[in-house]
């Protein structure tokens, strides 16, 4: 509501200003100067009043920019009677606010997923009791679906959590009885309790919580270009408006000083390039939330990547089909897919989505049994099927259980039973997204030095995955502040990008110079932490994404005069048919 409330503010100033200046110049053209001017007033007045507000907003926060001359300038202009000099300024501001309103989005989530109260038992009763009530030793019950909302210890035979949002583990985990449970963690199985071992503002979830709020507060704000050298050219030009008073006696010519030295191309042409770029970044689905990032972006020199649902897909696909008495693999895939219809394991659900993708009809089961972690049981089409782990199909079935060829580390062993017989196997494994070798040459080919893979994930998936893909780094079973001492240790190689999916990424999305998360399919933090925001399930408008900044920042820097100080002598441009190009003039009198 206050960004909107901002927003019409911006825009009534714009429309007054407009207004006021196509007014004046009927009233000139009119033969009536005085009025003009009056209309040039009315017009102006707004625009500086509330820059004058914002530069008070600004000094406050010991910020000091640019701004301060374009207010001179307007002020010394009206107390002088030159109204249209003092214009200038009321679009510009219009326009960098839209260009931040525009791109950011209502990303207040970042505690969607916290469970607001528990159910605990008390008394031989359930009873729900806010989080805040939870003290270590309370018995806690935790239904399917539900998330985990405080560290503890399984207490039941067995639990079967998602833990995809906390360790980047794709498929999820088998508990027994004693084993840790996370919170933040999700419950894929059957209901099961825990004993809490600690308070829900002391636990995992909280923690990670915390460190998004630390690194965001620790992050210095971008500040623009022209600014790093504002209270020189502040300084320098009040001393030549005032000298060229002092040694004219003429009033209007520090006005003349203070409207030449406003820096027309950074006020104008800089909000403008930042539209454009903005913009164009939105039409490929990478939402940028504001100036900063989209320049900070053009800078990058150093990549991480998250592997879970960022450089891989994120959901189990099926690699391969064995069959082991005769039974073709569409037979095989339609049993299987059918009964699975039954259960919300994200197995089955894949087994399900491979099998439409096939065009395969599946039937309804019946007599259904899920074993939560194990398996389903049912009847599809009179014969009964069992699909499940190699194991617990083997003992059903009466067939030892060994180790399969085909299976690799990162893979799952899916084992399908039709009538008392071993079927075939589906050996599934989380892939690589398409296209991620060629996405990481480009990448390379626009400036990115180093990339590198940060995940949760055993070191041996994430070799596996990664292989031949030629990255400069690989961090295996790293904790969420392990992932935020990478990011910092990185940036002495420049500035950094982190791409991430998870709850788990979220306090690295905030310490990196610019986070980036998936949008689509990621979590609500992860969104929250991140400066830009991929809101189509496709890394590789990464490239795209880059590109877009690039060219934004070229032709920002294009806009201003040869040789001035804030040009960046670092900067090479790049040929870009991304963006197009675009330029504003500063026309002065």
């Amino acid at each position: 509501m206050e960004n909107t409330g901002t927003d019409r503010l911006k825009t009534s100033i714009l429309v007054l200003a407009v207004a006021g200046l196509i007014a004046g110049l009927g009233l000139y053209v009119a033969g009536k100067p005085e009025w003009a001017g009056i209309a040039w007033s009315v017009g102006v007045v707004p625009a500086l009043a509330a820059l004058l507000v914002e530069i008070l907003r600004s000094v406050g926060r010991g910020e000091v920019g640019l701004d301060i001359v374009a207010a001179l300038s307007m002020a010394a202009a009206l107390a002088f009677g030159e109204t249209l000099a003092a214009v200038m300024y009321a679009g510009g501001t219009f326009l960098e606010g839209f260009a931040e309103g525009r791109a950011r989005r209502e990303m207040h989530d970042l505690l969607s997923r916290v469970p607001r109260t528990a159910t605990r038992h008390r008394n031989g009763a359930l009873e729900d009791v806010p989080l805040d009530d939870i003290a270590p030793g309370d018995l806690l019950l935790i239904r399917q679906g539900d998330m985990v909302p405080a560290d503890g210890t399984v207490t039941s035979d067995t639990a079967f959590v998602d833990t995809s949002a906390l360790t980047g583990e794709s498929l999820p985990r088998r508990l027994f009885c004693g084993a840790e449970a996370m919170s933040g963690a999700t419950n894929a199985g059957e209901a099961f309790d825990i004993t809490a071992t600690h308070r829900a503002a002391q636990s995992t979830y909280a923690g990670i919580v915390r460190l998004v709020e630390e690194a965001q507060r620790s992050k210095a704000p971008m500040s623009r270009l022209a600014d790093r050298w504002s209270l020189g050219f502040l300084g320098v030009t009040l001393a030549i408006a005032l000298a060229a008073w002092w040694f004219t006696g003429d009033p209007i010519r520090a006005v003349a000083v203070l409207v030449v030295a406003t820096p027309c191309p950074l006020i104008l042409a800089v909000p403008v390039a930042l539209v454009a770029g903005l913009s164009r970044a939105a039409h490929f689905g990478v939402l940028i939330k504001g100036a900063g990032p989209l320049e900070t972006m053009a800078r990058i020199r150093t990549l991480i990547l998250d592997k879970t649902g960022t450089l891989t897909d994120g959901r189990p696909q099926i690699v391969s089909i064995d069959s082991h008495d005769g039974m073709g693999e569409d037979d095989i895939l339609r049993f299987a897919a059918s009964l699975d219809q039954a259960s919300k394991h994200p197995v089955a659900q894949s087994i399900v989505a491979a099998a439409k993708a096939r065009g395969l009809a599946l039937v309804v089961p019946s007599d259904v049994a899920e074993i939560p972690g194990e398996g389903v049981v049912g009847t599809v089409e009179g014969r009964r099927v069992l699909v499940g782990g190699d194991g617990f199909v083997a003992r059903r079935v009466g067939r030892p259980s060994g180790d399969h060829p085909a299976l690799k580390a990162g893979s799952v062993l899916v084992a399908v039973a039709v009538d008392g017989h071993m079927s075939g196997h589906l050996v599934m494994a989380d892939p690589l997204r398409e296209g991620i070798s060629d996405m990481l040459a480009g990448l390379r080919q626009q400036g990115i030095g180093r990339i590198l893979l940060a995940t949760g994930d055993r070191s041996e998936v994430a070799e596996r995955v990664t292989e031949g893909l030629g990255l400069d780094g690989l961090r295996a079973g790293l904790t969420p502040d392990q992932k935020v001492l990478l990011v910092l240790t990185e940036r002495k190689n420049g500035p950094v990008m982190m791409v991430g999916d998870g709850v788990n990424d979220a306090p690295a999305l905030a310490a990196a110079d610019v986070g980036v998360a998936m949008g689509a399919r990621g979590a609500a933090a992860s969104a929250e932490a991140a400066d830009v925001v991929l809101l189509v399930d496709r890394i590789d408008r990464l490239g795209p994404g880059i590109e877009i900044a690039r060219a934004s920042r070229r032709i920002r820097l294009k806009a201003l005069p040869p040789g001035s100080v804030f040009r960046s002598s670092v900067w090479s441009p790049q040929p870009s048919a991304i963006l197009p190009r675009c330029r504003v003039r500063c026309f002065r009198k």
